[in-house]
């Protein structure tokens, strides 16, 4: 009869029919006999009552047993921290040791305003210094206020030169000055008289232009005051169109606004970006600016009035990966050399370029915590890939991370995502189960029930 589905009360039932079943009276036989069966009963009865305590302590053992194997475990205790994220460094963009020289950026200001690197850089003196032929680039911006064009191809009106103007080039002449052939009854339209005095400089066509605009040198520079007035620029002083005089002066902050007002000028911008033109009268011209076209320089114009003067106004477009096109303008006044400026204003660009940069934060299999278990099994947690994130010099990277419970906690199971932001760039990696918790054997679920479910 199986004893494992019986209670308590039917066992003592059992019990006691199994007593009175050997009590009945024999048929034959006296008292020793009697005594006989008697103690043979006893001692059946005694059997029994063994036999039923090994049953229900059987019973119960087997009962523990299979709870114990059966029953839930622990879950395992996790012990996670965020990955610690890099410090960037702020961009190395050097300016000119001598002179004054600053330098505006726009275009990526998503990553710029993230940055802690200020977007006007400066060195040298913030005095006015003399700015020789950039002068031409206010010359240029005065005349088409009083005789503007509509756009960039158009090229307004002819100007047909007179015996006065084509005197003008003597005059420059015996000065040194640049000068172009103005030919006395030639004619040019006003675009073109404009290249003539941006690209090859020509001193002639600056005093021409200023006359024809406003009637009169004077004229020109009283409306010229008043432009510089207008437009805020403090520390600039124009005394004449062609920039031959020490006293056409400017700060490098100035020269910045300057910078800005001309490459917003569709007319100003093409010219200064043309590196030659045949223009009808004068002949071939060419561009003095000698880093047009490299290292993503767009203009705008040069100066040199000797050795400490020579100086540079410029705009370049730093095309940088993810980040697009980045807009420069700059401004470098009392140099030594040519050579020394445009060396100084390719290690400026470079800097900038260099200071966007893809900053490695994290590496595939780094760690992030683990998974521990009352039974002495554990598995890692850690990043599945490594990533980088693409940012603009000493931009802070911050990251988050959001992990869940894992499921089966084996190996290379995901639970969860790293996002690291850097201004205006994220980058992401899923974070993973690194090795298997193995369940316990059956020893240690028998001798642990008080730490089973």
């Amino acid at each position: 009869m199986p004893t494992e589905n019986l209670s308590p009360d039917d066992l003592t039932d059992f019990a006691e029919l199994l007593a009175t079943a050997d009590t009945a009276p024999p048929e034959h036989g006296g008292p020793r006999r009697r005594s006989r069966r008697k103690q043979r009963g006893g001692r059946r009865r005694g059997g029994l009552i063994a036999l039923l305590v090994v049953v229900v302590v059987l019973g119960a053992v087997g009962g523990y047993a299979g709870w114990a194997l059966n029953a839930s475990l622990p879950v395992p205790v996790a012990s996670v921290h965020k990955p610690a994220v890099p410090v960037t460094s702020a961009a190395e963009v050097p300016l000119p040791s001598d002179g004054a020289s600053a330098i505006r950026l726009s275009g990526a200001d998503k990553y710029f305003a993230a940055a802690k690197t200020k977007l006007d850089l400066t060195s040298g003196t913030t005095k006015p210094l003399t700015i020789a032929s950039i002068t031409k680039v206010v010359t240029a911006l005065v005349v088409l206020d009083a005789r503007p064009l509509s756009d960039a191809d158009d090229h307004g009106p002819m100007i047909t030169w007179s015996k006065a103007d084509h005197d003008l080039y003597d005059r420059y002449y015996v000065m040194g000055a640049t000068i172009a052939t103005m030919p006395i009854g030639s004619s040019m339209s006003e675009y073109d008289a404009l290249a003539t005095m941006l690209l090859p400089s020509a001193c002639n066509y600056a005093d021409a232009l200023a006359t024809w605009a406003y009637g009169s040198q004077w004229s020109f520079v009283a409306a010229t005051r008043a432009w510089l007035a207008d437009h805020g620029l403090k520390h600039t002083t124009i005394v004449e169109p062609t920039g031959l005089s020490h006293e056409n002066r400017s700060t490098p902050a100035d020269l910045i606004k300057i910078g800005k007002l001309a490459a917003a000028n569709p007319v100003v911008a093409k010219i200064a970006g043309t590196a030659s033109l045949v223009v009808p009268g004068a002949g071939m011209i060419r561009n003095t600016n000698d880093l047009l076209g490299t290292d993503g320089i767009t203009g705008l114009k040069t100066g040199n009035l000797g050795y400490g003067s020579f100086c540079l106004l410029y705009t370049a477009d730093v095309n940088v990966q993810s980040a697009g096109s980045v807009h420069v303008i700059g401004a470098v006044l009392g140099g030594g050399s040519r050579e020394s400026i445009d060396g100084d204003v390719k290690a400026t660009l470079d800097g900038i370029y260099s200071g966007f940069h893809m900053v490695p934060v994290a590496e595939t299999d780094q760690r992030l915590g683990t998974y521990t278990t009352a039974w002495g099994s554990s598995a890692r947690l850690v990043v599945s890939e490594s990533a980088s994130v693409f940012t603009w010099s000493d931009t802070p990277i911050t990251v988050s991370m959001k992990t869940a419970t894992p499921k089966d906690y084996t190996d290379g199971e995901v639970v969860g995502q790293l996002t690291w932001t850097a201004g205006p760039r994220t980058a992401k990696a899923k974070i993973a189960v690194d090795g298997d918790i193995t369940p316990p054997d059956a020893w240690w679920r028998l001798t642990h029930p008080f730490e089973l479910g």
